[in-house]
């Protein structure tokens, strides 16, 4: 036998089809019940049925190898093997229901453990309460993390360091200075503060390519569409938004913080005030809060409205402040709404189902509640982006409503960690929010 043997849960294969290769040189068992409940996903059109149909033609390529209930060799050393229903443990019948799917995938785990009493086995699943039940009955347990990162320890995008008074100083005049303080990742940024007054502060962003670090060139505190910035990190913020060299910017935190609202504001000044791309467009995920809508009446438009107003409510703080009546807007001039965008094809709200096989050259483009997406589908948006088009993320990694997602394997904490080492990506975390006072109370307190 193999070094260890991983006996998989349906879940991780429909996360991730190709995790059947994750496991180097070991032996992957897959329960016959699996494949059976992989068979009852493979008709819809989102990204689950997608994975579902993708393992079908991973499994049957590999007969041509052998008999997959005896196992095939795998390219990487390793052996897949399906096993069938009656391979089930004489001790689990005593202590589970075998009448649930999820048991019998315990009890072919049990059978292996048994049968290979030498060899760890391992129940691989992204379902805590299987993880619970397996280990309850002797099993080791693990939940399926390639592609994780440690979210204690998440890339914030920016540091602090304290400086002498008199170094201070000379800091504030400079047009860049060396970087002395440590590894810094690309568009890092460097939060000075003088020792004798640590509220007085200056933050530079460090530039990978001369190992320099600068004052911010793209927002010196003016107006974006109507707004300007409220703390140091929304500052830090619109640097990255308003800098079109750099193609991809994400930006997380709890709710509250602006995120999105920046995102959005530095978009329509790119597309309407500086002509620097064709198009916004502003998609997001189709998940919704507590119960669903059901099916919808109407339009591709009107079924997407429910899951989009909160980009209207941003939207329209934006347009009633851009609009503000004075001289450049007296009180007879009908004020422009976002129909108007629309209709001139300034913006465009896309339902994510939608984005697979586009190329969006020359766009803006903002995926917000990005944290419900998984590694794969961050992958297929990220890759849809054409010539001088820049993506931004929003997100809040605390806030996740897709099953078997975490904080730590969540598409947009996968971004964040695995392209902070790009000249072209930025990243900035959002601590204090800015919405209200009683909206800050709810973020700190649940």
């Amino acid at each position: 036998m193999a070094q260890k043997i991983f006996v998989l849960d349906t879940n991780v294969l429909l996360h991730n089809p190709q995790a059947i290769f994750s496991f180097q040189d070991n032996r992957v068992v897959i329960p016959i019940i699996v494949i059976e409940e992989i068979d009852q996903f493979k008709k819809g059109v989102d990204e689950k049925s997608r994975n579902a149909r993708q393992i079908g033609r991973y499994l049957d390529a590999l007969r041509s190898r052998g008999s997959l209930q005896e196992g095939v060799n795998l390219d990487n050393g390793g052996i897949l093997q399906v096993t069938v229903n009656k391979e089930v443990s004489n001790v689990a019948s005593n202590l589970l229901f075998l009448d649930r799917n999820d048991n019998l995938i315990i009890s072919t785990a049990l059978y292996f453990k048994e049968k290979y009493p030498d060899t760890k086995v391992i129940l691989v699943s992204m379902d805590a309460n299987v993880r619970i039940k397996a280990d309850s009955v002797g099993l080791n347990a693990e939940n399926f993390e390639t592609g994780t990162v440690n979210f204690e320890e998440l890339y914030t995008g920016s540091i602090i360091k304290e400086l002498p008074d008199d170094e201070f100083e000379a800091l504030k005049d400079k047009p860049s200075i060396p970087n002395n303080f440590g590894n810094l990742y690309p568009n890092q940024f460097v939060r000075f503060t003088k020792k004798s007054d640590p509220s007085i502060s200056h933050t530079m962003r460090y530039i990978h390519s001369s190992n320099t670090l600068i004052p911010f060139k793209y927002y010196q505190g003016q107006e974006v569409f109507g707004i300007k910035s409220r703390n140091y990190e929304q500052e830090m913020a619109l640097e990255l938004l308003l800098d079109d060299d750099i193609k991809l910017v994400s930006l997380s935190g709890i709710a509250g913080t602006g995120k999105t609202l920046l995102a959005i504001a530095a978009g329509l000044q790119k597309v309407i005030e500086e002509n620097k791309y064709a198009r916004l467009v502003i998609s997001r995920p189709i998940f919704p809060l507590g119960k669903d809508l059901g099916y919808l009446p109407g339009s591709k438009t009107e079924k997407f409205n429910p899951w989009m107003q909160p980009i209207y409510d941003n939207m329209d703080i934006l347009l009633s402040r851009h609009d503000q009546v004075g001289p450049a807007n007296p009180k007879n001039k009908r004020k422009t709404s976002i129909e108007d965008f629309m209709d001139y094809g300034y913006l465009e709200l896309e339902p994510l189902t939608y984005i697979r096989g586009r190329s969006l050259p020359d766009q803006f483009m903002i995926i917000d509640e990005a944290q419900n997406l998984t590694p794969h589908e961050m992958k297929t948006i990220i890759t849809r982006a054409g010539e001088n088009t820049k993506i931004v993320l929003t997100g809040d990694p605390y806030q996740i409503d897709i099953p078997y997602l975490d904080s730590s394997s969540n598409g947009l904490s996968v971004a964040v960690e695995k392209l902070k080492v790009e000249d072209i990506v930025g990243h900035i975390t959002l601590i204090k929010g800015e919405r209200s006072a009683l909206a800050d109370l709810a973020a700190k307190y649940f």
